[in-house]
């Protein structure tokens, strides 16, 4: 880790990143890292920072706010060419973090970036989405998929991870059932969903748990979970004790693990991408590209 690349979403998870910034920089320039700083100041501008990174001359590109500056960093890094010699950092500054909890990673961030410092890094499977999108853990549509980007960025600063629950409780009072075929592995499933969401991460939209030995960041294959849509108190009981325990052995949800997924609707459905809003589509292709990116842990 030579140039360093620093990408700071300013207003990320109640401006907490912002005192730390002297320190952070400060650690770096002491690891003898020539150190370039950006604060973001638009949706996509991190993509746009790390895409011309590639073609800069470093070696690690450093982001520092919440799991949707992640998403723009990664996404900047898998659109370009010859991207292999760069090494990814991440300083999670968000509201939730939720990727960052899957992935260990130090929520305070000197500790985290003294962590990076260290040079200790693994490789990190990325969904790619109708060939034009990434994501680096989570494409999910239906029920609460819209919290995180409904939720305004005043509201997340004022009550932190709150704002979403919230803004989730809202959400409960629109679920509709979501007619969709999905198709994976050979296999044929088809239904009304109130949930669907094709993952690489311990928790799935906030309200479903997945135990650590189902989860591999590295092999190449997402975890599919559909939850169908609730008909009764019953359905929605199993739905709320099965999520929350990691327990889809109910009828109400059909889960797999797949490397490609297609998804076909009768009417155009949104998406979420790692929290960011994705166009409204009838058909989704959704393939994992195996250990597509280095990141220091």
């Amino acid at each position: 880790m030579k140039n360093v690349l620093l990408i700071i979403n300013p207003v990320s998870g109640q401006k907490r990143i912002q005192p730390k910034l002297f320190d952070i920089v400060d650690e770096l320039c002491k690891a003898g890292c020539n150190v370039t700083v950006h604060t973001t100041t638009h949706r996509g501008h991190a993509t746009e920072l790390a895409l011309s990174a590639t073609l800069a001359g470093y070696d690690t590109i450093i982001c520092c706010g919440g799991d949707g500056t992640l998403n723009e960093t990664l996404t900047g890094l898998c659109i370009s060419k010859g991207n292999e010699h760069i090494a990814l950092g991440y300083i999670p500054c968000g509201s939730t973090n939720d990727f960052a909890d899957t992935l260990g990673l130090d929520n305070e961030p000197i500790i985290q970036i003294q962590n990076i410092i260290k040079g200790n890094m693994t490789t990190l499977d990325v969904g790619c989405f109708n060939s034009k999108r990434y994501f680096s853990y989570i494409a999910s549509f239906g029920a609460f998929t819209s919290v995180t980007y409904s939720t305004s960025q005043d509201l997340k600063n004022t009550f932190g991870h709150f704002a979403y629950i919230m803004e989730g409780v809202k959400d409960l009072t629109k679920i509709k059932p979501i007619e969709a075929t999905v198709i994976a592995n050979g296999k044929e499933y088809s239904g009304k969903y109130a949930l669907g969401a094709v993952s690489n991460t311990k928790s799935v939209a906030g309200i479903v748990k997945l135990k650590d030995e189902i989860v591999d960041l590295t092999d190449g294959l997402f975890e599919v979970l559909l939850i169908k849509y609730p008909e009764d108190i019953i359905d929605l009981s199993d739905i709320l004790i099965g999520g929350s325990q990691s327990d889809f052995s109910s009828d109400v949800f059909e889960f797999f693990r797949a490397s490609e997924i297609t998804f076909r609707f009768k009417e155009p459905t949104p998406w979420t991408l790692d929290g960011e809003k994705a166009s409204a589509a009838k058909n989704a292709d959704i393939r994992a590209i195996k250990q597509a990116v280095k990141l220091y842990k």
